[in-house]
């Protein structure tokens, strides 16, 4: 059998993380066994659907490098099929119309659950013979009796009585189609051969097999994920961070460190966490996904963007971060080369986000200093290592190829003093703040000059000070 997945999205809003995990699961396991992965947009809710909505929904799939097979296909552009399809259903007598008036509908299920009962359809135009009318509703003829069975991946075995199901709707009275019929149709014509979807969908999936007998359609094999909670055990919402793929884009996130995050939600292979795109498809068995829901945990998405960060190429990290500080509006000096600010902070930066706020000081004046490290170590004995530095570096000939960490041990031996008397304010002058990467580090990539200019502007900064409180 071939196996035909695939991913379809209803175009009201972003791409959201569940969805997001939805379709890379499809698309794994469509992958793995040599298969076809469909991305098809469930446009028919016209009043919701929007361009930028599809345009999200493609861009996310790009980002998580998700490539479609074929073409994309678009609901709203194949309703000629649909109508074929309801006009088969009403001549093979497995489908009716119905004009029960909204009000009518709307009491029955109000007397049915003051009853203890559940609301359904009464079927009171199952019989009727009724022919069409503006008014008139196409319900499917659901079997009376016997049960409906199919085998879920992730579920086991799961049963439902046909008594415990309606009559459902499956054209409006403009003739446009309802989901649960569509979504047939679609997978029908598209040969789907496994539906992997949420498990929002399980009490749909009873009707849609009802449909497919009534077609005479070989039925898929089905696969309902778990839903995503918050670490806080709550359906994951925005209240929890970010659940628009492309905010974890916006956010510094690599898109591998969040594909690697997505298919831990519910899935695992032995205790493995890391995993490359190509084990993903190697590994991946639906069969291995969870019942229970996933529980979204930002800390352990950082730490897995925070070791993509470190593996990754530094001129791949310059672009993202240059793309960054255009957001910021930083204009980089064009002293400082970017593939040293990267070297310098991909240990240390868990997004590229961070990484640029690490950075910052490095691209702009220092406008203040840390209160605390200015009352800490901007003291009068702060004023000979400032000079002794500022001497030492305007001696250096060739600054890209000088040993500065030798410079500031020099004016350390030189003056007696610990090296904190040195290096700690130094790094204020240099940083703006008490701490940050090493100094000799921040001077090769701040450049002779910019170094030279900071340390100045830090020891008149502590003269002033100093003068003020009338201690010099």
């Amino acid at each position: 059998m071939t196996v035909i997945t695939r991913f379809a999205p209803s175009p009201t809003g972003y791409l959201h993380v569940g969805g997001a995990r939805t379709a890379l699961f499809s698309y794994l396991f469509a992958r793995a066994n040599k298969g076809d992965f469909i991305l098809r947009i469930e446009d028919t809710d016209l009043e919701r659907s929007t361009e930028d909505s599809v345009n999200a929904i493609f861009e996310g799939m790009k980002w998580l490098g998700m490539e479609n097979d074929g073409e994309v296909y678009f609901q709203t552009k194949r309703f000629p099929q649909y109508k074929e399809k309801i006009q088969q259903l009403l001549d093979d007598d497995k489908a009716y119309y119905c004009t029960c008036s909204k009000q009518r509908l709307d009491e029955m299920r109000e007397a049915q659950m003051k009853a203890g009962g559940k609301p359904r359809y009464d079927g009171k135009c199952r019989n009727l013979g009724l022919t069409n009318s503006d008014d008139a509703v196409v319900r499917f003829r659901n079997p009376q009796g016997g049960d409906v069975t199919f085998d879920d991946y992730v579920r086991g075995v799961i049963t439902t009585s046909n008594q415990e199901l309606d009559d459902l709707i499956i054209a409006r009275p403009d003739g446009t189609p309802t989901y649960n019929f569509t979504v047939v149709i679609d997978d029908i014509e598209m040969n789907i051969s496994h539906v992997i979807r949420g498990d929002d969908h399980i009490n749909n999936t009873p009707r849609q097999i009802n449909i497919y007998h009534a077609l005479r359609a070989e039925i898929p094999k089905f696969a309902h994920l778990p839903m995503i909670l918050g670490d806080d055990g709550a359906r994951l919402s925005k209240r929890h961070g970010a659940v628009s793929v492309m905010e974890y884009a916006e956010n510094g996130y690599l898109p591998e460190a969040v594909l690697n995050y997505l298919v831990r939600l519910g899935w695992s292979y032995e205790d493995k966490e890391l995993f490359t795109k190509e084990e993903m498809i190697k590994l991946f068995d639906l069969k291995k996904v969870n019942k229970a829901p996933s529980a979204f945990n930002t800390s352990k998405l950082n730490w897995i963007n925070q070791h993509y960060i470190q593996q990754a190429d530094s001129e791949r990290l310059v672009e993202l971060l240059k793309s960054r500080l255009c957001v910021l509006d930083i204009v980089v000096p064009h002293t400082i080369n970017l593939i040293n600010v990267v070297e310098m902070f991909k240990e240390r930066a868990v997004t590229i986000n961070e990484m640029a706020d690490l950075a910052l000081f490095m691209f702009k004046d220092i406008e203040t200093y840390d209160e605390k490290a200015v009352k800490k170590v901007f003291k009068q004995s702060a004023i000979v290592p400032f000079e002794t530095l500022i001497n030492k570096m305007s001696a250096v000939g060739d600054w890209a190829s000088a040993n500065l960490h030798d410079l500031i041990a020099d004016t350390v031996a030189e003056l007696e003093v610990g090296f904190g008397k040195v290096g700690q304010p130094l790094r204020v002058a240099l940083t703006g703040q008490s701490s940050g990467p090493a100094n000799d580090a921040i001077m090769h990539v701040l450049g002779q000059a910019e170094s030279i200019r900071r340390t100045e502007n830090a020891l008149q900064f502590l003269i002033a000070k100093l003068k003020k409180q009338g201690l010099i």
